[in-house]
């Protein structure tokens, strides 16, 4: 009888252990599952400078009335060290906007483009543009953009991003052509907004070049 009972509080002991486990073992798959969905879900403000050069590009968004711009930038910030490589199609036609409205300034809209960056790892971050524009003083030759970009997706930690991002940039002429056309440019600005989709961990703050 003694033995029966002793087997009987083994078992007993077995059954409360094997529950135990199972317990803990769902409690970890339910931590792990909210932490991805957590990690994927953050909403992360970005900053990120840049530098670099733009000129007239071969390549044609074929909007009418415009002409075709290629950026190729450089920088680092909330995401990590990246380059960038813009393409954006900016009308031909001047046109209006309550912050550029100087008797000097040019204003001209940007109609459309899309922009990749490649980061330190290899992840690709693409981006469509929305809307834009370039208030460009005729005294001194400067243009300053500001352009807003949506988030499209990307390769690696990028795969699932989205949100937006608006760059501002300051660009001034290095060369014209013969006619004295404006081709070639150095830029210098910035890109701001929000990022989801990026795991926590994979994202890194940087120095500012």
């Amino acid at each position: 009888m003694k033995r029966s009972t002793s087997i009987g509080s083994a078992v007993t002991a077995l059954f409360a252990f094997e529950r135990g486990a199972v317990k803990h073992l769902a409690t970890l798959a339910l931590m792990f599952t909210f932490g991805v969905v957590a990690a994927y879900a953050h909403d992360q403000p970005v900053k990120m400078t840049f530098s670099g050069t733009s000129e007239t590009s071969a390549t044609s968004l074929a909007q009418p009335d415009t002409s075709n711009d290629a950026d190729n930038f450089a920088g680092a910030g909330t995401l990590g060290s990246f380059t960038v490589r813009n393409i954006r199609a900016i009308s031909n036609s001047p046109g209006t906007s309550s912050t550029c409205s100087g008797a000097n300034d040019l204003f001209l809209t940007e109609l459309a483009g899309a922009s990749v960056f490649r980061f330190e790892d290899g992840s690709l971050l693409e981006m469509t543009l929305t809307q834009g524009g370039d208030c460009i003083d005729l005294t001194t030759g400067l243009a300053h953009c500001t352009l807003m970009f949506q988030i499209t997706g990307g390769t690696g930690r990028f795969k699932h991003a989205s949100g937006t991002l608006t760059m501002t940039e300051t660009v001034s002429t290095v060369a014209a052509d013969a006619l004295g056309n404006p081709v070639f440019f150095v830029a210098t600005g910035e890109f701001t907004g929000k990022v989801s989709g990026v795991t926590a961990t994979a994202a890194r703050q940087e120095e500012q070049p």
